[in-house]
């Protein structure tokens, strides 16, 4: 989708013009509030939709009307949704561009470019009849800056959405080190097994050894002209979750291919730091490997060493993206960075708590956490503060190790969050759980089934404001 803007399409040509109608007030189209208001009693509740032909009353073809809702109750958030609705229904129509002059009072310009590029998505690659898309849209009345940051946000989600909708056998470990090593702005290192063994990783590697694809660590750096703070971003990284030996049942292996979600959002996010320039040093980190079953796989009882040198007692070889963080959190800290932030598809018990709506949000700064969850909401990416109270470290205590990898199922993501923290140092840290937003089995307001690209939004908000 080609995205414009204009100062006014009121005289522009095009196939649909899109307009608002809030509630108790009429359009800017003295058509539609003949047909749509007065005739059809269109009452312009949020999400509403009313379509009507013009027969060349007026430059465009048709004209869409989307209820807004109360005007006092629109905002930033219902201005990307009733974008979003409003793409959709071009699609249904098979409209290929159309003018959206909304009557708004605030400059909403990069949350409707987000709305729209996350409507207008579709993973159909792999299909011969290919989804109907939009080509082009003009948006009038916004600042040519918001449209531009929208485009900049919404080409990032989907770069990770495409990243995590690909089958495994194209999302390989090799196959991320290659789309990190080809960023522009970004300067990449890529540590093989060799150079990884010399590191200590050894919880990290453990799970790794029983896929035939080698695993890749990959370190990404961007730098800003005058960087005010350092941040690592980490990104959970399993191409292919099977569940190693404590193999999963078939329907849980389905998707995932979606467990790298992490890593597609730090690729998804240190891409668009190029052109978002923002005055930080941010690192993207990425423990890349595939979690499978064989005769050298790693087992249950077998005693691993991270790189801080901490004993882990494995106790189920499917909990295996917390001993890859594990290292990968000791690895960022050894870089001087102010703040940590993990984020990782890593939890059934996140999904429970929380549902597919929202995140959940731990850590070791409480300032950091609020600041986290803050930028999460405002994003349209809600997030929720999850406890990590100190009992919680009695259900990971082993007798044989200092911890297990796995605790009690009751309180299961904050069990995860208070393994991941015995590897952080130092550095102020915050870990999001993506279980349950990562990828949808069926749609849910804006995105369609399959991976939303979660957290991209969240994370290119905080490294811009923070």
């Amino acid at each position: 989708m080609e995205i414009k803007v204009l100062k006014e399409v009121k005289d522009k040509s095009c196939e649909v013009l899109v307009i608002n109608k809030f509630e108790g007030d009429k359009t800017s189209q003295e058509l539609a509030n003949t047909y749509a208001v007065e005739k059809d009693r269109f009452e312009g509740k949020f999400g509403q939709t009313y379509l009507l032909h013009t027969f060349g009353k007026i430059p465009a073809d048709k004209i869409l009307v989307v209820g807004l809702g109360k005007k006092e109750e629109f905002n930033a958030d219902k201005m990307r949704l009733a974008v979003a609705k409003a793409v959709k229904k071009l699609q249904q129509i098979h409209a290929k561009n159309a003018c959206f002059d909304f009557d708004v009072n605030c400059d909403y310009g990069k949350s409707a470019v987000i709305g729209a590029l996350i409507a207008d998505y579709a993973f159909d690659k792999y299909k011969t009849e290919k989804a109907p898309r939009v080509e082009e849209i003009t948006f009038a009345k916004f600042s040519e800056e918001e449209v531009k940051e929208g485009i900049i946000f919404g080409r990032a989600l989907e770069f990770a959405r495409n990243l995590s909708n690909e089958p495994a056998d194209f999302a390989t470990p090799e196959k991320l080190a290659e789309i990190a090593s080809n960023l522009e702005g970004v300067e990449t290192k890529v540590y093989d097994k060799e150079a990884v063994e010399r590191m200590g990783m050894g919880a990290y590697l453990a799970v790794g050894k029983g896929s035939a694809k080698p695993p890749k660590f990959i370190h990404m750096k961007y730098t800003g002209k005058n960087p005010k703070k350092k941040i690592a971003i980490i990104g959970k990284g399993i191409c292919f979750d099977s569940g190693g030996l404590d193999i999963k049942p078939p329907s849980s292996m389905l998707t995932m291919r979606d467990d790298m979600s992490g890593a597609a959002c730090v690729l998804g996010v240190m891409r668009a730091l190029k052109e978002l320039e923002p005055d930080m040093e941010v690192h993207g980190i990425i423990a890349a490997c595939e979690n499978m079953p064989s005769g050298t796989s790693y087992k249950p009882g077998d005693i691993l060493r991270a790189q801080n040198g901490k004993t882990i007692e494995v106790d189920n070889t499917d909990a295996e993206g917390r001993l890859t963080l594990a290292d990968a959190l000791c690895y960022a800290c050894e870089l001087g960075v102010d703040e940590v932030i993990d984020i990782a598809t890593l939890t059934g018990a996140c999904v429970v708590a929380l549902g597919t709506y929202a995140a959940g949000v731990m850590g070791n700064d409480e300032e950091m956490i609020s600041r986290v969850i803050k930028t999460a909401n405002e994003s349209g990416e809600p997030a929720w503060e999850l406890p990590m109270f100190e009992e919680y470290k009695t259900s990971l205590k082993s007798d044989i190790a200092d911890m297990k990898n796995t605790g009690s199922r009751q309180g299961g993501a904050s069990i995860a969050g208070v393994f991941l923290k015995e590897f952080v140092d130092k550095a102020k840290w915050v870990h999001i759980d993506i279980a349950g937003t990562a990828f949808l089995e069926k749609p849910q307001k804006e995105f369609i089934a399959g991976a939303t690209g979660a957290g991209v939004r969240t994370l290119l908000n905080y490294i811009k404001n923070n």
